[in-house]
């Protein structure tokens, strides 16, 4: 997933995206490949980590508006998704999943994808070969995806028309690579075309923070209690810079419509619901990737929690304050601009005012808070508080260290 370890404790994230288009020529749909690198031509693998990697890096790191706008995204699942033994942690709105020809197809996998049929989502065979088991899904599927580079299309007459027996299933010819499989296309009435002949995959890259695997555990083995305490998943999140940008980023792809927009973590995460929060946890865990340095979550947390600190001076929330502190140091840290960082979440109006404009009581607090850090102590002492923060945020780390040695 990363392709270096930057020494200001970053880490550079990727994801490919490939368009998918209709007839008429219009971006319909992209296809979401994992890339370990940005100039990674193929994905290299295609196991559980790698469509554990292309979900967290899609929806929690760019967002999902940010990778695909309001198109569709077409997402690699092997079996373990499609059985249901590790759960989606995002609702069917917005995705296609697709079933991959490795994937052996026997009555668990059939099960599973009804289930997910039932739920909402829509299915697409991918590289679908004639004889391979797969046609026992046509029932279930809403697009099948017929390879015209590499595959066998001696049988295109009888797959297709085996298709069209099928209204909900619209056929995507991918691998185009040449005029004359675009041709082929055409010839069948192909509904969505794929391929380099008329665009090649683009490698995204953010700069990210990696939540620290002792953390995502401790998430883990929080929301798997039998009655979840929340305010300890809220504590454990709020308490690591990374996490809450990635659940921040998550509620983002629920927020549509949502009348409330968010002000603290407790609120993102009830919005994104502990079901989901679970779901996201589970596959950080499998991600393993190293953790940003202590040294760069320190001041992270230390800025987000003086802000919480002098917040009432202000009058403004203590905990939406320290929302603030948590996306302007990460934004800082990242060298990303507040109107880019705003960008990427629900946020309520007064939060982006404040870490745009800088207006408003919480614009009031991390002016206050910029002040002290540069130097410019003006005419609030804020050194007590000062002193909770760093405290506070040593002992938060220290208990990563004891959790990891328990």
């Amino acid at each position: 997933m990363t392709s270096s370890a930057p020494a200001d404790g970053t880490q550079l994230v990727h994801v490919g995206r490939q368009p998918i288009f209709d007839v008429q020529g219009s971006v319909v749909a992209y296809e979401l490949l994992f890339r370990g690198s940005i100039d990674a031509v193929a994905a290299g693998r295609q196991d559980t980590y790698a469509t554990s990697s292309v979900m967290i890096n899609a929806f929690t790191e760019f967002g999902i508006r940010e990778v695909a706008g309001d198109r569709l995204c077409f997402i690699n699942l092997t079996r373990e998704f499609l059985t249901g033994a590790l759960a989606l942690p995002f609702g069917p709105e917005q995705v296609v999943l697709e079933v991959l020809e490795t994937v052996e197809i026997d009555d668990e996998v059939i099960e599973g994808i009804t289930k997910l049929v039932d739920a909402g989502y829509r299915i697409a065979l991918d590289d679908f070969v004639w004889g391979s088991g797969h046609e026992r899904l046509f029932g279930l599927a809403a697009y099948v995806k017929l390879d015209l580079l590499d595959g066998d299309v001696s049988h295109l007459d009888e797959v297709v028309a085996a298709c069209r027996e099928y209204p909900n299933i619209k056929i995507v010819a991918e691998r185009l690579e040449t005029g004359d499989q675009l041709a082929l296309a055409e010839k069948y009435a192909m509904e969505l075309r794929q391929g380099y002949v008329l665009s090649h995959p683009q490698v995204l890259t953010v700069a990210s923070l990696s939540p620290s695997r002792l953390r995502r555990l401790e998430l883990v083995s929080a929301l798997s209690a039998e009655e979840p305490d929340l305010q300890r998943i809220v504590t454990i999140i709020g308490s690591d810079p990374p996490l809450s940008l990635r659940v921040l980023r998550a509620s983002n792809s629920v927020a549509a419509g949502h009348a409330n927009r968010v002000s603290s973590v407790r609120q993102a995460v009830v919005m994104v619901g502990l079901p989901h929060i679970r779901q996201w946890a589970l596959l950080m865990a499998l991600e393993d990737v190293s953790g940003t340095t202590e040294e760069h979550m320190l001041g992270v947390l230390t800025r987000a929690r003086l802000c919480e600190n002098i917040a009432t001076w202000f009058g403004a929330a203590p905990d939406t304050a320290f929302m603030a502190g948590v996306i302007s140091g990460v934004g800082e840290l990242l060298s990303v601009p507040p109107a880019a960082m705003v960008e990427q979440f629900p946020l309520a109006p007064a939060i982006v005012a404040a870490l745009t404009e800088g207006t408003g009581k919480l614009g009031r607090v991390l002016r206050a808070v910029d002040a002290y850090e540069n130097g410019e102590f003006g005419s609030f002492d804020l050194a007590g508080q000062y002193m909770d923060a760093v405290r506070w945020s040593t002992r938060a780390l220290d208990f990563s260290t004891r959790f990891a040695a328990a």
